[in-house]
């Protein structure tokens, strides 16, 4: 575990955020993974994975308030979270400022055309190169496209990690860009379901409004939890 928090940006949202508008500007390559603990539990059970979170060349950034609850218990200095859903729209919003592009694949068909309606009127500005619903059968096409299109942004909603994974698949390809798998972002960027209100959110709590909302999580949240708690506290006791 200690190998993944070593890997972890240690950045205000802010400055995290000041960074990426930079890449931006500058057309630099980025691949940033927004990791919760079912996100460094996968990662111990599937060695792709594994190897796309220690590639020197992903940022990882903590999600999920469990990221730094386990820092502390490894005594490592990991202190500030990057939202997922925060930096999504912080990059819809650079591209709108600075005019680039950005291209979608994920989420449910109605979602994505409430996306490309809340980009038309929110951010219109933005290059909207491609929008594909996560239901498309070939995939790998649509990085094909991309790969003609050569987006400023690529963000993939595909769940954790099939969108790393994919994303890591075509990487090395692209001249540019900054990728992105933002799990369920689109659905809440889109209006398609609420965030968490700012009660929740100041508290670090929107993990019990999001079970609360949608009972289904329940049983993947503590399964992917409970097991992150035990190897935190196994390798806690290695020291």
């Amino acid at each position: 575990m200690r190998e993944y928090f070593e890997k972890i940006e240690n950045l205000p949202e802010t400055e995290y955020f000041e960074k990426m508008k930079q890449s931006l500007v500058q057309e630099e390559k980025k691949f940033i993974v927004t990791a919760n603990p079912e996100t460094l539990m996968f990662a111990e059970k599937d060695d792709e994975f594994r190897d796309i979170l220690l590639n020197p060349q992903t940022s990882i950034v903590a999600d999920g308030i469990g990221v730094i609850k386990g820092a502390k218990l490894l005594k490592m200095d990991l202190e500030h979270r990057v939202l997922g859903v925060n930096l999504a729209i912080k990059l819809l919003s650079y591209c709108n400022e600075l005019k680039k592009s950005i291209y979608l694949l994920g989420a449910k068909p109605e979602v994505i055309e409430k996306m490309k309606e809340t980009i038309r009127k929110d951010y219109p500005n933005v290059k909207l190169l491609g929008a594909v619903d996560g239901y498309v059968e070939d995939k790998d096409k649509v990085f094909e496209d991309m790969l003609e299109k050569q987006p400023d942004v690529v963000l993939v909603a595909l769940g954790i990690p099939r969108q790393e994974k994919l994303i890591s698949k075509y990487y090395e390809k692209f001249e540019k860009g900054i990728f992105v798998g933002v799990g369920g972002s689109f659905d809440v960027i889109s209006g398609a379901k609420k965030r968490a209100p700012s009660f929740f959110v100041k508290l670090n709590l929107e993990w019990l409004y999001r079970i609360t909302t949608e009972p289904s999580r329940l049983k993947r949240f503590f399964s992917s939890n409970i097991r992150y708690i035990f190897k935190i506290k196994k390798e806690r006791g290695k020291k």
